[in-house]
């Protein structure tokens, strides 16, 4: 993400490191969306990969309500309904089992909270910094600040793992550059709720590459993250 978002900034001849009256708003966003990814990779390594997808997906209803309260962007009945319907389908995709060691499940709401209040100070920034350099901070501070351990505890990717690893960045880069022009275009509770959309979408990719059959709740839900859509893109 990094090395896109400084060949971007070559690019349209800008400099990232110009100067800003919002640095500390750029290094708040930055950290807390840095702690939201480790908290939900500890979350991931300790209990059921549902059970910590679900409590990630906490995340749309901590930037709905500071998109209320700090923003004070107005949170329509449409939009709330469509948050909860949105959740419920996830639920219904992903079948958690509600086994969660205390500590793990901390941890994977702590990473809902992170990333809720990164994606609220994205909105907050809206009209006072470009979304490439927004996206350019977060990756440059979280480069510098995972790098310590990487040198100490590395793991040397060999083979294909480079091509994935490369092909995993890659998505990451578009998907927070996209994500962030999302959150500089429209209310910030509205863009939350097509957030769920990536569990429908994993359900398709698992179906489409590696064959897994869906259970019948999973059509029921993914059905439902779809009528939210609808209920939220009718909202204006």
């Amino acid at each position: 993400t990094l090395v896109v978002t400084v060949g971007m900034a070559i690019h349209r001849r800008e400099n990232p490191f110009g100067p800003t009256d919002h640095l500390p708003l750029l290094v708040t966003r930055s950290l807390s969306g840095l702690v939201g990814v480790v908290l939900y990779f500890y979350a991931l390594g300790h209990l059921n990969l549902a059970d910590a997808a679900l409590l990630n997906r906490v995340s749309p209803f901590v930037v709905t309500i500071l998109a209320a309260l700090w923003l004070g962007e107005r949170i329509t009945t449409r939009v709330a309904v469509g948050l909860v319907v949105a959740f419920v389908g996830a639920a219904l995709v992903l079948q958690p089992t509600f086994r969660m060691e205390p500590l793990a499940a901390l941890a994977g709401l702590g990473s809902a909270f992170g990333a809720g209040l990164a994606y609220a100070i994205v909105r907050r920034l809206k009209g006072r910094e470009r979304p490439f350099r927004i996206v350019f901070y977060f990756s440059l501070i979280s480069t510098l600040a995972t790098a310590p351990f990487l040198l100490v505890d590395g793991v040397w990717p060999e083979g294909l793992q480079w091509v994935w690893l490369l092909g995993t960045g890659l998505a990451a880069a578009g998907g927070q550059v996209f994500l962030t022009f999302a959150y500089h275009r429209a209310p910030a509770a509205q863009i939350s709720v097509w957030g769920y959309h990536h569990v429908l979408f994993s359900l398709l990719v698992g179906y489409a590459v590696w064959g897994e059959q869906p259970a019948l709740l999973s059509y029921v839900g993914g059905g439902l993250i779809v009528v939210a859509a609808l209920l939220n893109r009718r909202s204006r």
